[in-house]
Protein backbone atom coordinates (compact mmCIF):
# COMPACT_ATOMS: atom_id res chain seq x y z
CA UNK A 1 0.00 0.00 0.00
CA UNK A 2 1.45 3.59 -1.18
CA UNK A 3 1.73 6.02 2.14
CA UNK A 4 -0.28 8.98 1.42
CA UNK A 5 2.40 11.71 1.19
CA UNK A 6 0.15 14.74 1.26
CA UNK A 7 0.19 17.78 3.60
CA UNK A 8 -2.37 17.40 6.55
CA UNK A 9 -4.43 20.67 7.11
CA UNK A 10 -7.04 21.40 9.41
CA UNK A 11 -9.71 24.19 8.85
CA UNK A 12 -11.80 25.49 12.04
CA UNK A 13 -14.46 27.41 11.55
CA UNK A 14 -18.43 27.44 12.98
CA UNK A 15 -19.89 28.57 9.30
CA UNK A 16 -20.20 25.16 7.63
CA UNK A 17 -20.33 27.37 4.43
CA UNK A 18 -17.21 28.54 4.91
CA UNK A 19 -15.95 24.68 5.56
CA UNK A 20 -17.57 23.58 2.09
CA UNK A 21 -15.66 26.63 0.77
CA UNK A 22 -12.44 26.04 1.61
CA UNK A 23 -12.99 22.26 0.85
CA UNK A 24 -13.49 23.11 -2.62
CA UNK A 25 -10.52 24.84 -2.94
CA UNK A 26 -7.87 22.47 -1.18
CA UNK A 27 -9.29 18.86 -1.48
CA UNK A 28 -7.66 18.06 -4.39
CA UNK A 29 -4.19 18.70 -2.89
CA UNK A 30 -4.53 18.12 0.78
CA UNK A 31 -5.69 15.74 3.19
CA UNK A 32 -8.27 17.95 5.11
CA UNK A 33 -9.75 17.47 8.64
CA UNK A 34 -12.93 19.77 9.89
CA UNK A 35 -14.28 21.20 12.61
CA UNK A 36 -16.73 23.71 13.56
CA UNK A 37 -15.91 24.46 17.23
CA UNK A 38 -13.02 24.89 19.36
CA UNK A 39 -13.15 22.31 21.10
CA UNK A 40 -13.27 19.82 18.59
CA UNK A 41 -9.79 21.85 16.34
CA UNK A 42 -8.25 21.47 19.80
CA UNK A 43 -9.13 17.20 19.62
CA UNK A 44 -8.13 17.58 15.98
CA UNK A 45 -5.03 18.94 16.28
CA UNK A 46 -3.59 16.55 18.75
CA UNK A 47 -4.79 13.95 17.51
CA UNK A 48 -3.81 14.57 13.78
CA UNK A 49 -1.29 16.54 14.12
CA UNK A 50 -1.97 18.30 11.07
CA UNK A 51 0.87 20.22 9.38
CA UNK A 52 -1.33 23.36 8.71
CA UNK A 53 -4.30 25.37 10.51
CA UNK A 54 -7.04 27.07 8.79
CA UNK A 55 -8.71 28.87 12.09
CA UNK A 56 -11.55 31.47 11.84
CA UNK A 57 -11.56 34.19 14.71
CA UNK A 58 -15.14 34.81 15.49
CA UNK A 59 -16.76 30.97 16.95
CA UNK A 60 -18.82 31.47 20.00
CA UNK A 61 -18.03 29.87 23.45
CA UNK A 62 -14.40 29.97 22.66
CA UNK A 63 -12.57 32.38 20.01
CA UNK A 64 -9.63 31.59 17.76
CA UNK A 65 -7.93 34.07 19.67
CA UNK A 66 -8.24 32.02 22.29
CA UNK A 67 -7.80 28.63 20.84
CA UNK A 68 -4.56 29.82 19.62
CA UNK A 69 -3.06 30.49 22.90
CA UNK A 70 -4.06 27.41 23.93
CA UNK A 71 -2.50 25.72 20.69
CA UNK A 72 1.26 27.62 21.19
CA UNK A 73 0.96 26.57 25.25
CA UNK A 74 0.67 22.78 24.24
CA UNK A 75 3.66 21.23 23.51
CA UNK A 76 2.56 18.70 20.90
CA UNK A 77 0.90 21.39 19.17
CA UNK A 78 3.09 24.38 19.34
CA UNK A 79 5.09 24.16 16.25
CA UNK A 80 1.40 23.90 13.71
CA UNK A 81 1.49 26.26 11.48
CA UNK A 82 -1.99 28.71 12.25
CA UNK A 83 -3.29 30.93 9.46
CA UNK A 84 -6.04 33.03 10.36
CA UNK A 85 -9.07 33.17 7.97
CA UNK A 86 -11.19 35.98 9.67
CA UNK A 87 -14.27 38.93 8.19
CA UNK A 88 -12.21 40.64 10.37
CA UNK A 89 -10.11 43.54 8.46
CA UNK A 90 -9.09 45.97 11.37
CA UNK A 91 -5.21 46.17 11.52
CA UNK A 92 -5.19 45.89 15.59
CA UNK A 93 -7.09 42.05 14.72
CA UNK A 94 -4.32 41.42 12.53
CA UNK A 95 -1.77 42.90 15.18
CA UNK A 96 -3.51 40.84 17.80
CA UNK A 97 -3.10 37.68 15.91
CA UNK A 98 0.49 37.57 14.91
CA UNK A 99 1.27 38.44 18.28
CA UNK A 100 -0.70 35.12 19.20
CA UNK A 101 1.19 33.25 17.01
CA UNK A 102 -0.39 33.51 13.56
CA UNK A 103 1.83 32.97 9.98
CA UNK A 104 -1.00 34.53 8.00
CA UNK A 105 -4.09 36.02 7.82
CA UNK A 106 -6.66 35.30 4.87
CA UNK A 107 -9.68 37.59 4.64
CA UNK A 108 -13.41 36.54 4.09
CA UNK A 109 -14.64 36.39 1.66
CA UNK A 110 -11.81 33.91 0.67
CA UNK A 111 -9.83 34.11 -3.04
CA UNK A 112 -9.45 31.10 -3.66
CA UNK A 113 -5.69 31.53 -5.64
CA UNK A 114 -4.99 33.56 -2.51
CA UNK A 115 -5.87 30.51 -0.13
CA UNK A 116 -3.88 28.20 -2.43
CA UNK A 117 -0.69 30.17 -2.46
CA UNK A 118 -0.86 31.15 1.15
CA UNK A 119 -1.40 27.64 2.40
CA UNK A 120 1.59 26.27 -0.27
CA UNK A 121 3.91 29.24 1.18
CA UNK A 122 3.47 27.84 4.58
CA UNK A 123 3.53 24.48 3.80
CA UNK A 124 6.71 24.89 2.04
CA UNK A 125 8.35 26.87 5.35
CA UNK A 126 7.03 23.82 7.68
CA UNK A 127 9.04 21.43 4.94
CA UNK A 128 12.01 23.45 4.94
CA UNK A 129 12.17 23.90 8.65
CA UNK A 130 11.75 19.95 8.74
CA UNK A 131 15.00 19.31 6.72
CA UNK A 132 16.93 21.40 8.66
CA UNK A 133 15.47 19.61 11.71
CA UNK A 134 15.91 16.18 10.47
CA UNK A 135 19.92 17.53 9.32
CA UNK A 136 20.86 18.68 12.49
CA UNK A 137 19.52 15.24 13.90
CA UNK A 138 21.65 13.24 11.44
CA UNK A 139 24.45 15.34 12.28
CA UNK A 140 24.43 15.00 16.20
CA UNK A 141 23.79 11.03 15.88
CA UNK A 142 26.88 10.51 13.40
CA UNK A 143 28.84 12.88 15.84
CA UNK A 144 27.41 10.25 19.10
CA UNK A 145 28.05 7.34 16.97
CA UNK A 146 31.61 8.70 17.17
CA UNK A 147 31.52 9.31 20.73
CA UNK A 148 30.09 6.22 21.54
CA UNK A 149 33.15 4.55 22.20
CA UNK A 150 34.60 6.48 25.03
CA UNK A 151 31.55 8.51 26.01
CA UNK A 152 28.90 6.00 25.82
CA UNK A 153 25.51 7.81 26.11
CA UNK A 154 26.84 10.42 23.47
CA UNK A 155 25.82 13.96 25.35
CA UNK A 156 29.10 15.07 24.91
CA UNK A 157 28.19 16.27 21.20
CA UNK A 158 25.07 18.06 22.43
CA UNK A 159 26.68 19.84 25.24
CA UNK A 160 30.04 21.10 23.74
CA UNK A 161 28.23 22.23 20.33
CA UNK A 162 25.79 24.30 22.58
CA UNK A 163 29.00 25.79 24.66
CA UNK A 164 30.88 26.88 21.18
CA UNK A 165 27.67 28.39 20.22
CA UNK A 166 27.46 30.32 23.40
CA UNK A 167 31.05 30.99 22.59
CA UNK A 168 30.63 31.95 18.95
CA UNK A 169 27.52 34.68 20.18
CA UNK A 170 30.04 36.14 22.80
CA UNK A 171 32.91 36.89 20.42
CA UNK A 172 30.53 38.58 18.11
CA UNK A 173 29.52 36.06 15.69
CA UNK A 174 25.77 36.73 14.31
CA UNK A 175 22.60 34.06 15.58
CA UNK A 176 23.05 32.87 12.21
CA UNK A 177 27.01 32.16 12.09
CA UNK A 178 26.87 30.82 15.55
CA UNK A 179 23.81 28.37 14.51
CA UNK A 180 26.49 27.28 11.84
CA UNK A 181 28.83 26.29 14.80
CA UNK A 182 26.24 24.59 16.65
CA UNK A 183 25.36 22.25 13.70
CA UNK A 184 28.81 21.77 12.55
CA UNK A 185 30.39 21.06 16.03
CA UNK A 186 29.08 17.26 16.43
CA UNK A 187 31.12 15.82 13.56
CA UNK A 188 34.42 17.50 14.85
CA UNK A 189 35.10 13.84 16.56
CA UNK A 190 34.04 11.57 13.58
CA UNK A 191 37.11 10.67 12.45
CA UNK A 192 37.56 8.49 15.77
CA UNK A 193 34.98 5.73 13.85
CA UNK A 194 38.60 4.58 12.18
CA UNK A 195 40.44 4.39 15.27
CA UNK A 196 40.84 0.91 16.99
CA UNK A 197 38.43 0.25 19.53
CA UNK A 198 41.37 -1.04 21.88
CA UNK A 199 43.00 2.40 21.61
CA UNK A 200 39.98 4.72 22.13
CA UNK A 201 38.80 2.69 24.96
CA UNK A 202 42.61 1.86 26.83
CA UNK A 203 42.62 2.70 30.49
CA UNK A 204 45.62 3.44 30.63
CA UNK A 205 48.14 5.74 29.21
CA UNK A 206 48.86 5.40 25.05
CA UNK A 207 51.69 4.19 23.50
CA UNK A 208 53.40 5.93 21.20
CA UNK A 209 52.12 3.91 18.30
CA UNK A 210 49.35 4.04 19.72
CA UNK A 211 49.07 8.09 20.18
CA UNK A 212 50.55 8.18 16.37
CA UNK A 213 47.47 5.93 15.42
CA UNK A 214 45.03 8.41 17.59
CA UNK A 215 46.37 11.56 15.83
CA UNK A 216 45.13 10.20 12.78
CA UNK A 217 41.64 10.81 13.73
CA UNK A 218 41.42 14.74 12.19
CA UNK A 219 42.73 13.50 9.15
CA UNK A 220 40.38 10.33 8.95
CA UNK A 221 37.35 12.35 10.25
CA UNK A 222 37.40 15.33 7.11
CA UNK A 223 38.05 12.28 5.03
CA UNK A 224 34.77 11.26 6.08
CA UNK A 225 32.52 14.49 5.51
CA UNK A 226 34.60 15.28 2.18
CA UNK A 227 34.47 18.33 0.11
CA UNK A 228 31.26 20.06 -0.32
CA UNK A 229 29.70 23.35 -1.64
CA UNK A 230 27.44 23.37 1.36
CA UNK A 231 28.99 25.88 3.94
CA UNK A 232 27.78 23.74 6.54
CA UNK A 233 30.02 21.26 5.58
CA UNK A 234 32.82 23.13 5.15
CA UNK A 235 32.77 24.20 8.22
CA UNK A 236 32.46 20.42 9.36
CA UNK A 237 35.48 19.71 7.68
CA UNK A 238 37.46 22.64 9.28
CA UNK A 239 36.66 21.70 12.56
CA UNK A 240 37.38 18.36 12.53
CA UNK A 241 41.02 19.08 10.74
CA UNK A 242 41.73 22.10 13.23
CA UNK A 243 39.87 21.17 17.09
CA UNK A 244 43.20 19.88 18.18
CA UNK A 245 45.75 22.21 16.46
CA UNK A 246 47.25 24.28 20.05
CA UNK A 247 47.76 28.18 20.15
CA UNK A 248 51.54 27.82 20.48
CA UNK A 249 52.04 25.41 17.37
CA UNK A 250 52.31 21.90 19.08
CA UNK A 251 49.13 20.70 18.81
CA UNK A 252 47.92 18.45 15.55
CA UNK A 253 48.08 17.40 12.73
CA UNK A 254 49.58 20.24 11.09
CA UNK A 255 51.26 22.40 14.02
CA UNK A 256 49.16 25.40 13.15
CA UNK A 257 49.71 28.58 15.33
CA UNK A 258 47.57 31.26 17.33
CA UNK A 259 45.53 32.62 14.42
CA UNK A 260 46.52 30.59 12.00
CA UNK A 261 44.44 27.90 13.59
CA UNK A 262 40.69 28.76 12.22
CA UNK A 263 38.50 30.77 14.54
CA UNK A 264 36.18 27.42 14.39
CA UNK A 265 38.66 25.27 15.63
CA UNK A 266 39.58 27.19 18.43
CA UNK A 267 36.15 27.76 19.63
CA UNK A 268 35.30 23.81 19.45
CA UNK A 269 38.98 23.64 21.36
CA UNK A 270 37.32 24.89 24.58
CA UNK A 271 34.29 23.69 24.45
CA UNK A 272 35.44 20.18 23.37
CA UNK A 273 38.16 20.34 26.69
CA UNK A 274 36.13 21.88 29.06
CA UNK A 275 33.46 19.00 28.18
CA UNK A 276 35.45 16.18 28.16
CA UNK A 277 37.23 17.24 30.99
CA UNK A 278 33.85 17.14 33.41
CA UNK A 279 32.85 14.17 32.29
CA UNK A 280 33.80 10.48 32.86
CA UNK A 281 35.60 8.55 30.45
CA UNK A 282 37.17 5.30 30.48
CA UNK A 283 41.12 6.82 31.42
CA UNK A 284 39.38 9.17 33.76
CA UNK A 285 36.65 10.21 36.82
CA UNK A 286 34.93 13.39 35.89
CA UNK A 287 36.52 16.93 36.74
CA UNK A 288 35.14 19.46 38.86
CA UNK A 289 33.88 22.58 37.50
CA UNK A 290 36.45 24.59 39.00
CA UNK A 291 39.50 22.47 38.25
CA UNK A 292 38.82 22.47 34.44
CA UNK A 293 38.21 26.36 34.53
CA UNK A 294 41.91 26.17 36.13
CA UNK A 295 42.84 23.79 33.86
CA UNK A 296 41.69 26.54 31.16
CA UNK A 297 43.08 29.38 32.27
CA UNK A 298 46.64 27.30 32.75
CA UNK A 299 46.91 26.71 28.98
CA UNK A 300 45.59 29.68 27.94
CA UNK A 301 48.19 30.63 25.36
CA UNK A 302 49.85 27.78 25.11
CA UNK A 303 46.66 25.44 24.11
CA UNK A 304 44.22 27.90 23.96
CA UNK A 305 43.33 30.88 22.38
CA UNK A 306 44.02 33.73 25.49
CA UNK A 307 40.99 35.97 24.41
CA UNK A 308 38.54 33.02 23.71
CA UNK A 309 39.36 31.49 27.03
CA UNK A 310 38.33 35.04 29.14
CA UNK A 311 35.10 34.72 27.03
CA UNK A 312 34.89 31.12 27.88
CA UNK A 313 34.70 32.42 31.53
CA UNK A 314 32.80 35.65 31.07
CA UNK A 315 29.54 33.05 29.29
CA UNK A 316 30.08 30.61 32.17
CA UNK A 317 26.90 30.73 33.99
CA UNK A 318 24.94 30.24 30.20
CA UNK A 319 27.71 27.38 29.74
CA UNK A 320 26.50 25.53 33.49
CA UNK A 321 22.74 26.15 32.43
CA UNK A 322 23.35 23.80 29.32
CA UNK A 323 25.24 21.78 31.47
CA UNK A 324 22.56 20.82 33.78
CA UNK A 325 19.90 20.75 30.70
CA UNK A 326 21.77 17.78 28.89
CA UNK A 327 23.18 15.63 31.60
CA UNK A 328 24.74 12.63 31.60
CA UNK A 329 21.74 10.54 32.45
CA UNK A 330 19.81 11.62 30.26
CA UNK A 331 20.31 9.51 27.20
CA UNK A 332 20.65 6.35 29.58
CA UNK A 333 16.73 7.31 30.99
CA UNK A 334 15.56 7.98 26.87
CA UNK A 335 17.24 4.17 26.39
CA UNK A 336 15.82 2.64 29.74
Amino acid sequence: MIQNTKAKVLIIDDEPTNLQILNEILKNDYILFFAKDAEKGWELANRESPDLILLDVMMPEVTGYELIQRLKENQSTKYIPVIFVTALTDVGDEEKGFKLGAVDYITKPVSPSIVKARVKTHLSLVNSEEVKITRLQIIQRLGMASEYKDNETGMHVIRMSHYSKTLALAIGYSEEGAEEILNAAPMHDVGKIGIPDSIIQKPGKLTEEEWQIMKRHPQIGAEIIGDHHSSLLKLAKSIALTHHEKYDGTGYPYQLKGENIPLEGRIIAIADVFDALTTVRPYKKAWEVEDALSYLQKESGTHFDPQLVKEFLKVLPKVLEIKAEWPEEMEKKNHS
